[in-house]
């Protein structure tokens, strides 16, 4: 969605749309808001009066003492009522961004794993974070209050009007003024506050980049050019928040200064009905106090625009992203397939502008093992994203039982499968709780007979705390071998019928890689299993091996056959074998 389009709606059309069954709940706030700063207008019109009877030679203190007792009431329920406007649009606000970050939340789930990895983190963590809460002040504060402080005065107009209908339209004469001066602040306003909020997320992802990636900064020597992208984007951001405030600030002073001059106009002229005879001396007492009431919310209203602004540039990026183009999938599937033979037609799909995989056609059958292997870069991993339903192809399609999967629902697809890649990615969990992911109602017991069955629970239990040891962030505080086989117990826990293995034992040593390639081998019994391996060794028993070059199926057969039939796959296997019997021999390459 492109700015232009995101402009055209109103914040109030983007808080219905996320307020829910909250809806009442603003428009509960705003009725009581204007009551509220209706209660505290009263006091003006009580002032007034008071003025009027001095004038006519009212003398009872009585008299005034009830009217000053009312004043003081009147500002008491200004207050009451501002308190439970106040608590009530806390309430809807805060359900408003709940709603918010489910719904972007919700979203990332639903879209191509590309467009999501497309997005710099640090932009969908601000947004999803820091920049859906800025917006708490103005949703809780600025929405009852600037819809009632545009009510009162009109309520206060059309009193002013009782009295004298000249003075009433006197005291509207420096409105057009100050009207022109917003309406020239207001020129390009948006354009200039948007590029604050892009500098500003540009300065963001600048600084995550420099904090995640400070280990490569410092072993590659590279601090100081790092350091100036950085200050580069810093002095970018300072300069465009300078440009808007210049922009901005003459127009606004002179709408703030000129605004509220009602008594420029209102004063004289009515002091000259006075004289004439045409106005009474306690009215224009009246008229002149009122005038002053008059302007004070209207000057509040405008004091809001820069708050209202950042709200709806926000809800718009908000809204960009729910915009984003989704896998195409059904709510509910469409058929349901028979058995789970795995067939690829076809497919083609690129990257941007570049297609990787140029109609590629592929059986996998049921209950088989099938190893995709190939140089790097060849396209493999994208077949196995594609068959995970991490995105959808662009040409032809992939079937499983001769159903599309493009018929069935996310859930039921994601059912079918379970993948696992080499970037092993574990929460900041206990051990138990991520193994357990892949099946939620799963016992204690259970995940650790998973454990055991997946050749894991030993280096578990040596853990501080065992299977109740917190991970840490991505898994930080275990070794990224440790990672990989969790990663595979939690797949094994899922019991899906279609297993994937994206080089999930690349960062594994060739001694435990033996044993994980051993139990993967005696849980994945009677399932479709796909795996893609750095090491041939691990291989060879597939039933089937497809060699893939350059986004095209170059070989497939055995072991045995390709040997015989594909300089590529034999090449592949005598660099494994020398490399393999150069590490035995030499210790390693790290000795």
């Amino acid at each position: 969605m492109d700015a232009k389009t995101r402009k055209q709606k109103g914040i109030l059309t983007y808080i219905l749309q996320f307020a829910g069954e909250y809806k009442s709940s603003y428009i509960k706030s705003v009725v009581i808001a204007v009551i509220g700063v209706a209660f505290s207008l009263a006091p003006y019109v009580l002032m007034g009066d008071m003025v009027r009877k001095l004038l006519s030679g009212e003398w009872k203190f009585n008299v005034y003492l009830v009217e000053g007792l009312l004043m003081a009431l009147f500002w008491i329920l200004r207050v009451s009522f501002h308190t439970q406007s106040t608590k009530t649009s806390h309430k809807a606000t805060f359900q408003v961004i709940g709603n918010v970050r489910i719904a972007l939340v919700d979203k990332l789930s639903r879209l191509p794993l590309g467009t999501v990895q497309e997005m710099p983190s640090g932009a969908l963590k601000n947004i999803i974070c820091e920049r859906t809460d800025s917006m708490e002040p103005t949703l809780a504060h600025v929405v009852p209050e600037f819809t009632a402080n545009l009510c009162a005065p009109v309520l206060l107009f059309v009193y002013i009007l009782t009295i004298d209908w000249r003075v009433a339209l006197l005291s509207l004469t420096t409105l057009p003024v100050a009207a022109i001066a917003m309406m020239w602040m207001m020129k390009d306003s948006g354009e200039r506050f948007q590029k604050t909020q892009d500098t500003t997320k540009e300065l963001n992802d600048t600084a995550v980049e420099y904090i995640g990636g400070i280990e490569v900064i410092k072993a590659f020597g590279k601090a100081e050019s790092s350091y100036q992208r950085f200050a580069d984007a810093a002095e970018e951001n300072a300069k465009s928040f300078i440009d808007w405030m210049q922009a901005c600030i003459i127009p606004f002073s002179l709408g703030m200064v000129i605004a509220p001059a009602t008594l420029l106009s209102v004063l004289p002229v009515s002091a000259l009905f006075t004289m004439h005879g045409t106005l009474s001396l306690p009215d224009f007492i009246m008229v002149v106090i009122l005038a002053c009431g008059l302007i004070t919310p209207l000057i509040t209203v405008m004091s809001y625009n820069d708050d209202i602004s950042k709200a709806t540039s926000i809800f718009g990026e908000i809204d960009e992203v729910l915009g984003l183009p989704e896998l195409k999938r059904p709510e509910t599937s469409k058929y349901i397939p028979k058995n789970h033979d795995i067939a690829l037609n076809h497919v083609r799909f690129g990257y941007e502008e570049k297609e990787v995989l140029h109609g590629i056609d592929l059986k996998i059958p049921e209950g088989s093992v099938t190893a995709l292997v190939g140089p790097s870069g060849s396209g493999k991993s994208t077949i196995a994203r594609l068959i995970a339903s991490l995105w959808d192809v662009q040409e032809g399609s992939i079937t499983i039982g001769d159903v599309d999967i493009k018929d069935m629902s996310l859930t039921d697809y994601n059912s079918q499968i379970a993948y696992v890649s080499q970037d092993s990615f574990l929460f900041d969990t206990s051990v138990r709780e991520n193994i357990r992911m892949g099946h939620p109602s799963a016992s204690d017991r259970e995940v650790e007979e998973i454990a055991r069955k997946s050749g894991c629970y030993d280096f578990i239990m040596k853990l501080e705390n065992g299977f109740d040891t917190i991970v840490g962030g991505s898994g930080a505080h275990l070794s990224g071998g440790e990672r990989q086989r969790i990663s595979i117990a939690r797949a094994m826990m899922k019991n899906a019928p279609i297993l994937i293995l994206d080089e999930a034992t690349a960062y594994t040593d060739p001694e435990n890689e033996a044993m994980i390639q051993k139990s993967v081998s005696a849980l994945s019994k009677g399932k479709t299993l796909i795996v893609i391996a750095h090491r041939l060794s691990t291989i060879t028993d597939s039933e089937q091996i497809v060699v893939i070059k350059g986004g095209n199926i170059e070989a497939r057969g055995t072991h045995t056959e390709l040997l015989t039939s594909c300089a590529l796959y034999r090449n592949m296997w005598e660099t494994h074998v020398y490399a393999k019997d150069t590490d035995d021999t030499e210790g390693g390459v790290f000795t």
